[in-house]
């Protein structure tokens, strides 16, 4: 029965970690958890969390945004719905204490700086709007329950690509990501969470650019950025049953991640004029398991 509350644990700390779906700036899509293989038959979580989080990828500006998120299993092969990502794990799970091997489709939508209303700083705002763009593609990871504290805990890695789709970057995104949830008693389970992203020229260029006719509008100074190592992230989310376990019913979630912006993403005007290269997120939120 613990193995639930790994299960509530994986959505609140991925949940915390993408909460972007009503977000009109950043647009965090980290961590590609690997998926829960207590997640076996019909079942599924959902998940509304309250996120204070950056206006936009480097920001020093915040708001409080929804976060919706979903996790469930439909004949032993799992999916997830969080913020503005989704994906399926299309390698059917085993119960109990076991290697498991992950594989599926990912796909993303980036809203970072899609709305200017949505950021306050005003030499930001004069660089321009940014499309919605559209990135697909796939990731690979592995997990094992059982591994430290009792039967039902999980440690998990994987790694995921996507690219653009419709033409805004016109480049990919590499992220790696390690996570590890454990349940403390059958209503409580906590979660710690490590990702980073290695970004292509476009998106580089795309995002963390100032060119001429920005730098005059805004005063920013110009700028060209190349591709890499974006930021890393780490991070800590738990839950707690409301309703007697986390079995079923309803339960409360929280947690927070630290993010550090890397090499030309820290460097940026973008990041280190108008924004900082310390980027926090904090959410708390309900859940409910069907």
């Amino acid at each position: 029965m613990l193995r639930a509350a790994v299960r509530a644990t994986f959505v609140g700390a991925l949940a915390l970690s993408t909460p972007v779906a009503a977000q009109t700036g950043n647009a965090p899509a980290e961590p590609i958890a690997a998926p829960d293989p207590t997640l076996v038959g019909d079942t599924v979580t959902v998940a509304v969390a309250g996120a204070y989080l950056p206006d936009y990828e480097g920001s020093d500006d915040y708001r409080l945004v929804p976060g919706p998120a979903a996790i469930g299993s439909f004949r032993n092969l799992s999916f997830q719905v969080l913020g503005n990502r989704a994906s399926i794990d299309l390698i059917p799970n085993r119960p109990g204490p076991t290697w498991d091997v992950q594989a599926g489709p990912v796909g993303v939508i980036n809203f970072n700086r899609t709305n200017l209303n949505a950021i306050d700083d005003v030499r930001v705002r004069a660089l321009g709007k940014r499309g919605t763009a559209i990135e697909l593609g796939g990731y690979a990871g592995i997990g094992k329950t059982g591994v430290v504290t009792s039967p039902y805990d999980k440690l998990s890695a994987s790694i995921s690509y996507r690219y653009d789709v419709n033409g805004v970057h016109k480049s990919g995104i590499l992220t790696p990501s390690v996570n590890y949830f454990t349940p403390l008693s059958l209503k409580a389970a906590v979660g710690l969470f490590a990702a980073a992203e290695h970004v292509e020229r476009g998106f580089a260029r795309t995002y963390f650019d100032v060119d001429a006719a920005g730098s005059a509008a805004g005063g920013l100074p110009v700028y060209t950025a190349r591709g890499g190592w974006k930021h890393w992230t780490v991070g800590l989310a738990g839950t707690y049953a409301l309703t007697g376990n986390l079995l079923k019913g309803a339960k409360l979630i929280a947690g927070g991640s630290y993010k550090r912006m890397l090499n030309d993403f820290g460097d940026s005007p973008v990041t280190s004029i108008a924004g900082s290269r310390s980027q926090w997120l904090a959410a708390v939120g309900l859940g409910y398991t069907f």
